[in-house]
């Protein structure tokens, strides 16, 4: 492939303006702040970027000493999805958990809490809400993430999220388009096929993005599943009928349209990154995020270079990249101006209790308390807080690439802090349940689990638990579609930091 070394001319910049790429480091590295020099207008930002608010409000003010409008994105969903507390937790339950409690206002609160941490920190851009809807409980990608199985509540949450998080001045980013909530294969990986009738997908994956619309999300990202009503050949990320058709035309949604990560199996096993992204950007995506995986220098000169080459060849219409470009660098005007209206505005003091502990609070209203100690009532409020330090045994599945392994989950962290002298470990396979009863020896156990009816090892290792140890509280962190058992059993529809914090309270009598 030609190298296009000027960065100088409209065109190279354009193709540098359309991606968002991430790095590694929590310092920006020479090459990025090169490139934001030549035309970058976008850099993503993950768990590996980030060590603390004042590390990365240093590393967002040195990106913006040398471009002051460059868009700051990071995957930020709360709940299990965070970055900014990758290694402690998020401070706030994420959509499964809110959707539960169904209070719009308070999915209002929580997002703009969010948002406001986000940007004070610099941040402008969250690639969030999740506006699917988990209508297939097996799904091994979104669980958790989505507001829930009903599509009403997920477009009402949806638009609350996005107002909320907006007015903290920090733009949304409504995914995964047109719905990746009735997957069982995790694009991460492979290409998901959503096989519905129109019909179908109108009433159910479409309704969420039609409202988020109307809250007027700056952002909606594309989603790499391939959804034969709407185009049997392409994924949705490379299919204009799709994103121009669809998006743009019938739903008539004018904001930016961003890819999911463009390195994911679902287009780079079948297409290649560049392929992929000439293709989506000719579809009508507007920006490609790049980085979950790779993050350096040469892909985003393979990528910049594609692009250009594929103008200069006759594949991409020089005014459709422009369009593009020209769209990335009107979400950044409203940024800076969003950001320069709430800085006026003011916020509320750190003191304010409601405003600082919104997270917790939605935590404990998101949890459902089933069971006694018998294990036989489905009345909680005879049950007996612990007293004596547990044994917590986490019945851990492998985490899927969203959400990662770096981040700490369950109840163990609380409960040693409320009954000191607790033990924690963490079991897996089909031996689980002896090996907890071996581990755990004359201790009271808590079970924590992560959608137990997805793992038919963690339904086995729990029978094995309750048969010898009937008085185990269950804590369920996942979906909660099994039916509840235990002496205890508490849902708490995440597995978010302050979801932890919630259960042990109700364990410890906190």
């Amino acid at each position: 492939m030609t190298t296009f070394a000027s960065g100088t001319d409209t065109l190279t910049r354009d193709a540098l303006t359309v991606l968002q790429p991430g790095f590694p480091g929590t310092t920006a590295p020479d090459w990025l702040l090169r490139r934001l020099g030549e035309g970058l207008a976008s850099v993503g930002l993950f768990g590996r970027n980030i060590a603390s608010p004042e590390q990365l409000s240093s590393l967002t003010a040195q990106l913006r000493a040398e471009r002051d409008d460059v868009l700051v994105a990071i995957d930020e969903e709360g709940g299990d999805v965070t970055r900014l507390e990758v290694r402690t937790g998020s401070s706030f339950p994420g959509n499964h958990a809110l959707g539960a409690v169904d209070d719009v206002d308070l999915t209002r609160e929580v997002a703009h809490e969010l948002g406001r941490r986000l940007a004070a920190c610099g941040v402008n851009l969250n690639w969030a809400p999740s506006a699917d809807v988990n209508s297939n409980p097996s799904n091994p990608v979104i669980g958790v993430r989505s507001f829930g199985a009903d599509p009403e509540l997920v477009a009402r949450h949806t638009a609350a999220y996005v107002t909320g998080l907006q007015a903290a001045g920090v733009a949304a980013c409504t995914k995964h388009f047109p719905g990746h909530g009735d997957t069982a294969v995790d694009s991460h990986h492979a290409l998901p096929r959503i096989d519905a009738e129109s019909s179908v997908l109108e009433r159910r994956e479409l309704l969420p993005f039609r409202a988020a619309i109307a809250a007027g999300t700056r952002a909606v990202m594309s989603a790499h599943i391939l959804v034969p009503t709407l185009d049997p050949d392409h994924p949705a990320t490379l299919s204009p009928h799709i994103l121009t058709d669809l998006l743009r035309g019938r739903l008539g949604y004018d904001g930016l349209i961003v890819t999911d990560a463009i390195e994911m199996q679902a287009i780079a096993a079948t297409y290649g990154i560049e392929r992929g992204s000439v293709i989506a950007i000719a579809a009508g995506a507007d920006a490609l995020c790049v980085g979950g995986g790779l993050a350096d220098d040469e892909t985003v000169r393979r990528l910049r270079d594609a692009l250009v080459s594929a103008v200069r060849a006759g594949e991409l219409p020089e005014e459709r990249l422009a369009e593009a470009a020209e769209r990335v660098r009107g979400l950044a005007r409203w940024a800076a101006s969003a950001s320069a209206s709430v800085s006026d505005e003011g916020v509320a003091p750190e003191a304010d209790v409601t405003r600082v502990d919104i997270g917790l609070v939605a935590a404990r209203r998101a949890l459902t308390v089933t069971g006694t100690d018998t294990g036989t009532s489905t009345e909680a409020d005879t049950f007996t807080p612990l007293t004596e330090p547990p044994y917590v045994a986490l019945l851990t599945p492998v985490a899927n690439i969203a959400v990662g392994d770096e981040t700490p989950w369950g109840v163990g962290v609380e409960l040693t802090r409320m009954l000191p002298g607790t033990e924690t470990g963490s079991f897996a396979g089909e031996a689980a349940g002896d090996a907890v009863l071996e581990a755990a020896g004359t201790r009271r156990v808590v079970v924590v689990v992560r959608d137990e009816h997805r793992h038919p090892w963690m339904a086995s290792a729990l029978d094995t638990l309750l048969a010898s140890r009937p008085d185990t509280v269950v804590v369920e962190m996942g979906i909660p579609q099994a039916a509840p058992r235990g002496a205890l059993h508490i849902a708490t529809h995440g597995a978010a930091r302050v979801c932890g914090q919630a259960a042990a309270e109700v364990i410890a009598g906190a």
